[in-house]
């Protein structure tokens, strides 16, 4: 008798334990929201990136693997890092204005 207690005792032990653990948490609000101005900015900052170093990968590739030649490398690859530096540029002064602002704002 004594034993059958003891492992009543431990299951329900055990399930109050787990309990936390094996329900479904309810969220708070799982609605997705628009990104507000400020993100849509930085988002199409990131992806002008992403599509000027891409694209200047690509070059480089084809250069090595001789599908340009290297007069039509040489006029192609100035323009697209120029590209590539003006959107790492703009992005940089993106993620810094914010803070700029805030600095501003302290000693005012």
């Amino acid at each position: 008798m004594w034993l059958a207690l003891g492992v009543v005792l431990a299951v329900v032990c055990v399930l109050l334990v787990a309990r936390p653990f094996l329900r479904e948490p309810a969220p708070s609000d799982d609605s997705l929201r628009a990104p507000g101005r400020e993100e849509e900015v930085r988002i199409a900052l990131a992806e002008e990136r992403d599509r000027a170093l891409a694209a200047l990968k690509e070059l480089e590739f084809d250069q090595r693997t001789g599908k340009v030649s290297a007069e039509d490398y040489r006029a192609l690859v100035g323009p697209l890092r120029r590209r590539a530096a003006e959107a790492l540029r703009a992005q940089e002064r993106g993620q810094r204005a914010p803070e700029e602002e805030r600095v501003g704002a302290g000693h005012s």
